[in-house]
């Protein structure tokens, strides 16, 4: 089992910061891929970003520019620093781990509220 564990969420005014991480520890083999998806009230859970192991990104189109993810692999953390928020931003966050042998993770999601 791999155990994922978030912190940095909260409340922030319209155009503030965030920082949100993810750790992930337990029986982890070779993690691939890392992302943070977001999943608003009334909607689907949607991708926000994604890195690989090698650094490769992708981004919501609705976050580029204001957000940016990162990983630090001998820690088997991921960030999303997450500037110039907006109220449609405002969601539960979770992060999703891919481990080549274990599988697919998700963490037990973190709330950013952003007031207008």
């Amino acid at each position: 089992q791999v155990q994922l564990v978030e912190s940095g969420g909260g409340l922030v005014q319209a155009g503030g910061s965030l920082r949100l991480s993810c750790a992930a520890s337990g029986s982890i083999f070779s993690i691939n891929a890392m992302g943070w998806y977001r999943q608003a009230p009334g909607k689907q859970r949607e991708l926000v970003a994604i890195i690989t192991s090698g650094g490769s990104t992708n981004y919501a189109d609705s976050v580029k520019g204001r957000f940016t993810i990162s990983r630090d692999n001998a820690k088997n953390t991921v960030s999303l620093q997450m500037n110039s928020l907006k109220p449609e931003d405002t969601a539960v966050y979770y992060c999703r781990v891919v481990d080549v042998m274990r599988g697919v993770y998700w963490g037990q999601g973190t709330q950013v509220t952003v007031s207008s």
